[in-house]
Parts: C-alpha cells; sequence; structure tokens
C-alpha cells in the first residue's frame, strides 16, 4: 500500500457514543505498521495499468527498502524487470523525517544514461505511466498535513487529512479510513476545491507475513476519467540485513543482483 501522509496530531478526539481516540498515537501507529515493517524489506511487484479504454499496460519491479528510525528517515530502492522500454530503470529514494525538508528522489534512465532528480514539484505526477504518483511510492511528508478524527466503524477509524500548503498539491483534503484490527490505512479519497471526490486508493488485499500484516494487492483509480492501476506485491520477506551500499547512487547503473534474485 502506497504512504498515507501522518501527522501528529495532539489532542484527544471523542465522537459521541465513542471512546476517547488518541489521534496522535493512531496515526503514528499506522505510519509504523504500514511502513516500517522489520527493519528492511524486500518485495517483487507487477503493476497493471488499465486506461479509460480498458487498454493495459504491465509493469514489473522489486523494491528493496531499509528503515533508517522506526517513523524516520528511510531508505528505497525501485529496480524495473519487465516490459523492455523500463528495463533497469531505477527509481531512488531518500525519504527525510525532519519537517521542511524535502525527501529525496531520482530516477534513472538506462537509455540515456541519465540520473533525473525527480524536483518536488513533480512528486504528484504519473509514476512510469500508473495511476499511482511518485509521492504514492516514496510516501508524502509526514508534516505535509493535519488530521482530524471524523468517524468512527465498528472497523475503522475514518480520518480527514488537510494540506498545510494548498498551492503545493492538486487534492483540497482526504479521507483515510484506518482499520482497527490491523492498523493499516485501507482506503483514501481525494476531494478537489469542488468537493468532488476524484481519486481513490485502495487496499484491496491484506496477509500476515513473518507476523506483520502486509499489503500484498493494492489499487489506485481514476474515478473522474476512468481508468485504474492495481498493483500486486510478492516474494515479501522483512528482515534480510539489507546493507547501506544496496541503497547508493552507485546502484543506479550497477544493481545489487543478489537481492534482487
Amino acid at each position: 500500500m502506497l504512504r498515507v501522509t501522518l501527522f501528529t496530531f495532539s489532542l484527544l478526539v471523542s465522537l459521541p457514543g465513542t471512546a476517547a481516540v488518541d489521534v496522535d498515537e493512531l496515526i503514528s501507529s499506522a505510519e509504523k505498521v504500514a511502513y516500517y515493517s522489520g527493519e528492511d524489506g524486500r518485495s517483487d511487484a507487477r503493476m497493471m495499468i488499465v486506461d479509460s479504454q480498458g487498454r493495459k499496460q504491465m509493469r514489473q519491479f522489486t523494491i528493496l527498502r531499509r528503515d533508517i528510525e522506526d517513523n524516520g528517515d528511510q531508505q528505497m530502492m525501485v529496480f524495473f524487470s519487465r516490459p523492455t522500454d523500463v528495463k533497469d530503470t531505477v527509481f531512488r529514494v531518500e525519504k527525510h523525517a525532519d519537517i521542511g525538508i524535502d525527501d529525496d528522489r531520482w530516477l534513472y534512465l538506462p537509455a540515456l544514461d541519465l540520473v533525473k532528480r525527480i524536483s518536488a514539484g513533480d512528486k504528484r505526477t504519473s509514476f512510469v505511466g500508473s495511476h499511482f504518483f511518485y509521492e504514492d511510492v516514496s510516501g508524502r511528508a509526514i508534516s505535509e498535513d493535519s488530521f482530524e478524527l471524523m468517524n468512527e466503524t465498528s472497523e475503522n477509524y475514518i480520518l480527514k487529512a488537510t494540506p498545510k500548503s494548498a498551492d503545493s498539491v492538486e487534492f483540497s483534503y482526504y479521507h483515510v479510513s484506518i482499520s482497527k484490527q490491523t492498523k493499516l490505512p485501507v482506503n483514501i479519497d481525494f476531494f478537489n476545491q469542488d468537493g468532488v471526490n476524484y481519486r481513490r486508493v485502495e487496499a484491496i488485499k491484506i496477509e500476515e507475513i513473518q507476523g506483520f500484516p502486509t499489503v500484498v494487492r493494492s489499487k489506485v483509480s481514476d474515478l473522474i476519467n476512468g481508468g485504474y492501476t492495481l498493483m500486486e506485491f510478492r516474494n515479501i520477506s522483512y528482515d534480510l540485513g539489507l546493507p547501506d551500499d544496496v541503497f547508493s547512487e552507485r546502484s543506479l547503473r550497477t544493481p545489487p543482483r543478489q537481492w534482487l534474485k
């Protein structure tokens, strides 16, 4: 599942007929479960892109992730293997937890032997032609939004997130549902300035792997124009002991093959 933006909100929120909910603790727990399982992780992913006319494209890649600190800095590498037009493309991320510091993102384009830096202004643009954004893959900065508890069902907590800098994003706000059982974000609906729900991110299937609840199938849908992208994860494993050099600039041109098999 793509990363949900989480911001510490030091309030106890109580809804009629419900127990008090510590929003700060809820959000921090959801972030840790969704994106910091184990000290590091590996998975193979397959992305199926379906446009508004039903035409399909496929992307296949391997994701390597390493945590510097829980709910803190993080490193990620995405190595593409299929189809031919994206083979050997690599996406590299240095995630920064400090407020006011943008994450660093790079894309290696093998046909040009070029390392392209993804600017902060491009983070909410299409990731290799899919309905996922660069920011969905690497995670939205932790301090970008403010959260409030809207509702509570028997299964989920439902929160509203409002961006602190409205001019930096295309959405006005979004609603995120967090599972009470797993603490995973299971649905995110994005709304535009007119209050129209135009985009949805869903956790379609969740499994427990090595004791960690893990999203193994997720989906992003364009609710206005139609079309969607389905992402499936396989061969997931945690706590591999990935070394520092796996996440270096050198791996853009010389991938660590022993970790990609």
